[in-house]
């Protein structure tokens, strides 16, 4: 399969190839366990927390841990939001993106065109929640989002692509060189 990506943390090159698996992971997984220990004291110990002061790293481990669980007791054949490449169908959503992360002041470099030989799962980005005090809380939210039901009553959904396996970079696409220092 084909897809597009923005790439923010260093540039990419053409021909470049990068491999998703549970041996290879992404930076969420590196932030995520660097919170295992807090997660750990939050499920221990709730009422010495407030959910709505968390540290934003804190509140997305909390998020992440949880669909992580999910997605290895009932859809391993997803890849992991922690063992993956988010990326968009097409260059119109993908420029969004890069929109997006420019104006929030994200380093954005480019978009480039990947082949990918691997997994795919297609979910709605708005289905992320924060983190909740309760690992039963986040488990219940963490279904929803790996169930992927389209809700006609809720926001607009908002694409993200999670893919693993191997991935190539097969052309640069657009060069943004935003908010690089």
């Amino acid at each position: 399969m084909y897809a597009y990506h923005v790439v923010t943390e260093k540039p990419m090159y053409i021909g470049q190839q990068i491999i998703f698996d549970d041996n290879h992971h992404n930076g969420v997984f590196q932030r995520v366990y660097d919170k295992i220990n807090i997660v750990n004291d939050i499920y221990a110990n709730p009422s010495k927390y407030n959910a709505e002061t968390l540290e934003h790293h804190t509140s997305v481990a909390l998020r992440e841990l949880a669909l992580e669980e999910v997605r290895q007791k009932k859809y391993p054949q997803y890849p992991s939001r922690m063992s993956c490449l988010y990326v968009s169908r097409t260059f119109e959503e993908a420029n969004n993106w890069g929109n997006y992360f420019a104006e929030i002041g994200r380093p954005t470099y480019h978009i480039v065109k990947l082949h990918i030989d691997g997994n795919c799962f297609i979910g709605d980005a708005s289905k992320c929640f924060a983190g909740q005090l309760t690992k039963e809380a986040n488990i219940k939210s963490a279904e929803l989002y790996w169930q992927n039901k389209q809700d006609p009553a809720s926001q607009p959904s908002i694409c993200e692509m999670l893919v693993n396996g191997k991935i190539e970079v097969i052309e640069i696409v657009k060069e943004i060189n935003i908010n690089i220092n």
